[in-house]
């Protein structure tokens, strides 16, 4: 053999297997860190052929970096002095390209224990580097999407539903900072009412069992303020299908919510609008035959009392038919009222005086079980209103108030003068006087305090109200530029304000109703056409009026109306209803003075429309009218003629 040494079958095998191996470079290093082996792993990873690389130093593998701090030879140093060095980082192949590796390095002893060179292994990890890079880089860009998020509160929960990470969307929203709240169950956002109901972890266990939950309701920032959250929370579950958590979504939409009930009041006012509006055009239609009928049956009953000597078996039923009749009267001027065209007589009214005046009548009229206590100013600013029509509405009033208190109680009456700017989207900015009727009474609840203004509805049985007092008394403030609101609670009564736009200081007050002299009868014989397409109507006029004297022409319409007035010079007074077919008594009443100037024309009507019909039938007699009353116009039209 020579003096060469034989290689064992064990070192063979070691050699062989090493040699197998190309996912790995193997080769070992001499004491100085030379290469004195190379295997097929080592070649595909750092491209040397043994041929190229056996007897180089191994430091020719490390980047210039790497160099410059003199890590090969610290390397060989730890691995010589502790036994073994490991680690990760660049290194260089032979084209100059660099990959990432892992590198262990183990000494290898002589049996004396003298270092005789070094076992180096070298693992490729290029790609598992990229993959965790990627990774790293997608963790990190989303962690920064997530942050930036400030809309949205995005944060996880443990299984427990402890926060453990928050956004910067969630410090915005909530208040908290992440200090302040990772680590708490997130139970602490919701409000009282919630967390005594178990919401919270309702929620966390409806989320573990469907997977998902989205809910909207009130939670609670740090400040304690409420805000209206829409929120959506995830299960969140490993690759074995065990719950790790949950991820959760929270948006601030107080303000969404806001608009949408803001838009729903504003369809609900619309809707109202429309409906009162719809009513309100059925109602003057039917207000005005049925004031026609009145003025028949009133007129009727009026002369039929006269002519008919006292009988106790019949007056009290004459007297009992006329009360009924004005009994309608009375309630189709509330309808008319709310239906916004009755013809009010605006002017200058002083409240105070107005409400002492009425006192002692309202006393007896609501009983002495009822407390009324006056607490108005001594001296306020006129008003702009009908006094009338006021009158009544506070009667309405009082009478509501009294039936809230049927074992008895207290009704306060106030007023003030105050400024109203834009906050008050229903009246003019100006200032206005406050009449507030307050009643200690049973109060409403949210359902029926919604429809104590609408025509019709009432809470008072059947036969004990018509529903039309509230809407009489709204329609009234419409008409008079100001506004009725109405505040109450059940259990702790109600109260009405009357808001009064101030009237204009050039007006003559009105502290009252204007009082009605009784008529004289008529100076002479006096000629009068009357104008009605009702025929009814038009004999119980013709019969009240020559019962009092008068020579009664009569026309069916105005233009039969003219052909008398041109041939009848002798005519005083003209009396005309103002709804006819083909022209109202508006147009008769210019047509006629065409033709006679100094002719007087009376108009009256049991339904003016001021809305379409303006100045041309303010000042109407309206329907029904009783004999003196009828006297009385004429006479007024007769003298301002002549006068």
């Amino acid at each position: 053999m020579g003096g060469q040494r034989s290689i064992s079958p064990d070192s063979r095998r070691y050699q062989l297997l090493v040699e197998a191996i190309e996912d790995y470079a193997i080769y070992m290093l001499d004491a100085a860190g030379h290469v004195v082996s190379w295997n097929p792993g080592a070649q595909r990873f750092k491209g040397y052929a043994a041929d190229e690389i056996l007897g180089a130093h191994f430091s020719r593998f490390y980047t210039p970096e790497d160099l410059a701090t003199d890590l090969p030879a610290r390397a060989l140093k730890q691995a010589a002095e502790q036994g073994r060095f490991e680690q990760e980082g660049w290194r260089v192949r032979k084209s100059g390209e660099r990959f990432w590796a892992h590198v262990v390095i183990d000494p290898i002893r002589s049996p004396s224990g003298e270092i005789i060179g070094f076992a180096k292994i070298t693992r490729d990890l290029s790609e598992r580097r990229a993959a965790q890079e990627a990774l790293r880089q997608s963790e990190q860009q989303f962690r920064l999407l997530v942050q930036s998020v400030t809309d949205y509160a995005i944060y996880m929960l443990s299984p427990e539903g402890e926060v453990t990470n928050w956004n910067s969307g969630a410090e915005r929203i909530k208040g908290y900072r992440p200090d302040e709240v990772i680590g708490r169950h997130f139970s602490l956002f919701y409000t009282p009412e919630d967390q005594a109901a178990g919401l919270p972890d309702l929620i966390l266990r409806t989320a573990a069992a469907r997977g998902r939950v989205e809910r909207e309701g009130w939670r609670v920032r740090r400040d304690g303020t409420r805000f209206w959250a829409h929120v959506v929370i995830h299960a969140v579950r490993g690759e074995g299908g065990e719950l790790i958590g949950f991820a959760k979504i929270t948006r601030d939409v107080t303000e969404r919510m806001k608009a949408e009930e803001a838009l729903a009041a504003t369809r609900e006012a619309l809707f109202q609008s429309q409906k009162l509006e719809a009513i309100g055009q059925l109602t003057g239609g039917v207000a005005h035959d049925f004031n026609n009928l009145l003025t028949a049956v009133l007129g009727s009953l009026e002369l039929v009392r006269k002519r008919l000597a006292w009988d106790p078996r019949v007056s009290p039923l004459l007297d009992n038919a006329v009360q009924g009749a004005q009994r309608g009267a009375a309630l189709t001027q509330r309808m008319l009222a709310f239906a916004r065209k009755q013809d009010l007589q605006l002017q200058p009214v002083e409240l105070g005086g107005l409400v002492r005046g009425m006192l002692d009548f309202l006393r007896r009229t609501i009983g002495g079980h009822i407390e009324i206590n006056n607490h108005l100013a001594a001296s306020l600013p006129r008003v702009q209103t009908d006094p009338t029509q006021l009158e009544s509405a506070l009667l309405n009033l009082m009478v509501n108030a009294r039936d809230a208190m049927p074992e008895g109680g207290r009704v306060d009456l106030s007023a003030e003068v105050c400024e109203v700017g834009e906050d008050r989207p229903g009246l003019e900015p100006g200032s206005y006087v406050r009449l507030q009727v307050r009643d200690n009474g049973q109060g409403m609840d949210e359902a029926t305090l919604a429809r104590a203004a609408e025509p019709f509805f009432t809470t008072k049985g059947v036969g004990r109200g018509t529903g039309l007092g509230l809407p009489m008394v709204h329609g009234l403030m419409a008409q008079s530029g100001g506004e009725m609101t109405i505040s109450s609670k059940p259990g702790e009564g109600a109260t009405v304000e009357l808001w009064f736009p101030l009237a204009p200081d050039h007006q003559t007050p009105a502290s009252s109703r204007p009082e009605t002299k009784g008529p004289a009868r008529p100076a002479g014989r006096r000629s009068v056409l009357v104008v009605d397409d009702d025929d009814l109507v038009l004999v119980n006029t013709t019969a009240l009026l020559e019962d009092l004297g008068y020579e009664v022409a009569v026309a069916n319409s105005g233009p039969e109306a003219l052909a008398l007035v041109a041939r009848r010079p002798e005519l005083d007074v003209v009396l005309t209803d103002f709804v006819m077919p083909k022209m109202n008594g508006a147009v008769l009443r210019d047509e006629i003075r065409k033709l006679r100037a100094d002719l007087p024309v009376v108009i009256t009507s049991g339904f003016p429309d001021l809305e379409t019909q303006g100045d041309a039938a303010r000042g109407c007699l309206p329907k029904p009218f009783t004999q003196d009353q009828l006297l009385a116009r004429l006479e007024q039209e007769l003298s301002s003629a002549t006068g």
